[in-house]
């Protein structure tokens, strides 16, 4: 059975040698010194690993059932979610008000890494209650929270997100779930709604959906949808459950993987439902909830790749095959470990620069969603807009490649169940098409976030890269020429691939048939960047003598793989835009 260990050490390095943290003037950020944010995250290593991780193959193996339409989760999972409740873990950054901790998102980032990497399925069910509560935070009346809030920021009831239809996934304007409105205020909702993940289970005692649909004689099209709370028991207003309402489950759907997430047909028949928020603005109420998910579900593939390339190198160094062309390693063995081999040392290295560097990318991320929200930092806001569909897109693009790169380093055994290795694969899978489809995520960043607020977000960070370069340049030589070089070549073909969008509005096929590669271009740089700060921080302490030296070597030598070995595809993905449209469009559909 596959096992895994939280990355504590790593994590601790990015928060505080790297971003600083506990000297940033986002509220609540004072409070987290090395030693609290080291206790926090060793406990939550702790219950990853003896806890969650054991059950990952247990839910790919047994699955979820259901019976006489009672939907049941793997064994093991329902006690594993009260020591997650009973820690206080599902509430860590929610509202104290609502029974939360109250501390910075980031926290949430960083421990929910290392949670979604011990049982990423297993952690779906209070990852979409997370999103729920904070879309109702937002957007819910006084007494909407007050009702709602409490139990699900302990999850004692769990939350959902119902967009997908079986006719319309992508554009929800199409959608046709209708909500009558009622005499009393409340709305009579009636449709189906596909893929809806932790739709039901048996380990809270209600579940809040939260549920698109279309109030009659509304808008047209997207303009026309609302949101509702639609709970699964009826709740008084003393918080009492009451009857069952009108939703009910209509199949649970056999996946790729995932398997111990309940992936629901949730049909809804007349079902009471609450407006959240103002009629027929439901998208902008969602997004609350899709922004959030879209950085979740980016670490969601880091987190599977981490998993995956822990047990790699446990089996790189035990297997034994061949022998090492430049000199014998285990003489006393019949050969030596795969690991002295080139081409496997090529597959771990690929797979531990990206680790470090997306574990770093998503960290940042969640500054910056802290300093938006924290802070009402408009620029942070911005930069966080222009970077989600990179986040959630590369990460995950990345994280499935390099499960695949794990799984390889096990050669035949990878493809044996019994090695665990392809459950890692089959559950990064599904990262790259929910919450938005990676391909969209491309659209998304080239058609709306790159002009966004007039192209400012864009502009900035390109600066904001550019002032490091020579910051960077300026502290170190050896820094310069090995990191701060390469960044400069990659931002400013970034910054080519930006301009030819902009100047072809005329042929916009131009800049969508590149969209995908330059996500993936946006990606490395983002990257590319933040392995230079990496490289900065750890070079530091090398010169101060502090801290464990090894650790910070071993940054620098898989820094220096990054940006020689994976940073310049971005000529490849520069080239690949340039070429435009003409060879992607030029055959008839007919031909296909």
């Amino acid at each position: 059975m596959p096992s895994y260990t939280g990355p504590v050490e790593d994590l601790q390095f990015v928060l505080h040698e790297v971003l600083k943290i506990s000297e940033q003037d986002v509220p609540g950020y004072d409070e987290l010194d090395a030693e609290f944010t080291g206790a926090i995250l060793g406990e939550a290593a702790k219950i990853s690993s003896e806890v969650i991780a054991p059950l990952n193959t247990v839910g790919d193996q047994e699955g979820v059932t259901m019976e006489n339409g009672v939907v049941r989760t793997p064994t093991g999972f329902k006690e594993a979610f009260d020591q997650l409740r009973e820690g206080g873990w599902t509430g860590l950054d929610c509202d104290p008000e609502y029974g939360g901790q109250g501390m910075p998102y980031l926290m949430q980032v960083a421990t929910g890494e290392m949670f979604s990497a011990a049982n990423q399925a297993f952690m779906m069910y209070p990852g979409l209650t997370h999103g729920a509560y904070s879309a109702i935070h937002a957007h819910g009346t006084d007494e909407q929270k007050a009702k709602w809030l409490p139990k699900m920021v302990s999850c004692e009831w769990t939350g959902t997100m119902n967009l997908t239809e079986p006719h319309c996934g992508t554009d929800l304007g199409l959608m046709r779930t209708k909500a009558e409105p009622q005499d009393n205020g409340t709305y009579k909702i009636t449709g189906q709604k596909i893929f809806i993940s932790a739709g039901d289970h048996d380990m809270a005692d209600n579940i809040i959906h939260l549920v698109l649909a279309k109030i009659p004689g509304g808008p047209d099209g997207i303009k026309g949808v609302s949101l509702f709370i639609v709970p699964k028991f009826l709740v008084d207003d003393e918080g009492t459950i009451g009857a069952r309402n009108g939703v009910s489950v209509g199949k649970v759907e056999e996946k790729m993987g995932i398997h111990g997430n309940a992936t629901c047909v949730m049909n809804y028949d007349e079902a009471e439902g609450y407006l959240l928020g103002e009629a027929h603005k439901g998208m902008r109420a969602m997004f609350t909830m899709m922004n959030e998910a879209r950085l979740g579900v980016g670490m969601q593939g880091l987190s599977q790749a981490v998993a995956a390339y822990q047990n790699a190198v446990i089996y790189a160094k035990d297997r034994l095959q061949g022998r090492d062309v430049t000199g014998v390693k285990n003489p006393d063995g019949p050969a030596d470990p795969i690991i002295v081999h080139p081409d496997v040392r090529r597959m771990l290295m690929d797979q531990k620069s990206f680790i470090e560097g997306a574990r770093a990318f998503g960290l940042w991320g969640g500054t910056m969603l802290d300093r938006a929200h924290r802070n009402q930092d408009d620029e942070a806001e911005g930069l966080i807009s222009l970077l989600t569909p990179v986040l959630k897109g590369f990460l995950t693009d990345q994280g499935f490649d390099m499960t695949v790169q794990a799984q390889q380093v096990y050669g035949g055994h990878g493809y044996i169940e019994e090695w665990g290795m392809s459950q890692f694969t089959r559950d990064a899978r599904i990262t790259q098409i929910y919450e938005g489809a990676n391909g969209v995520q491309a659209l998304d960043l080239v058609g709306r976030k790159l002009s966004s607020g007039g192209g400012k977000p864009a502009m900035a960070l390109f600066q904001m890269i550019k002032d490091f370069c020579k910051e960077a340049a300026a502290q170190d030589e050896e820094i310069a020429k090995e990191f701060v070089e390469p960044l400069k070549t990659a931002s400013k073909q970034l910054q080519e691939a930006a301009m030819y969008f902009m100047q072809s509005m005329k042929t916009p096929n131009n800049a969508l048939a590149g969209s995908y590669d330059f996500m993936h271009m946006f990606g490395h740089v983002c990257l590319g960047y933040v392995w230079t700060q990496m490289a900065l921080a750890a070079k530091a302490k090398l010169a101060a003598g502090e801290g464990n030296a090894e650790f910070y070597e071993t940054k620098l030598v898989t820094g220096r793989y990054y940006m020689a070995r994976r940073l310049p595809a971005c000529s490849m993905h520069l080239s690949r835009i340039l070429s435009g449209a003409d060879t992607v469009m030029s055959l008839d559909a007919e031909a296909f």
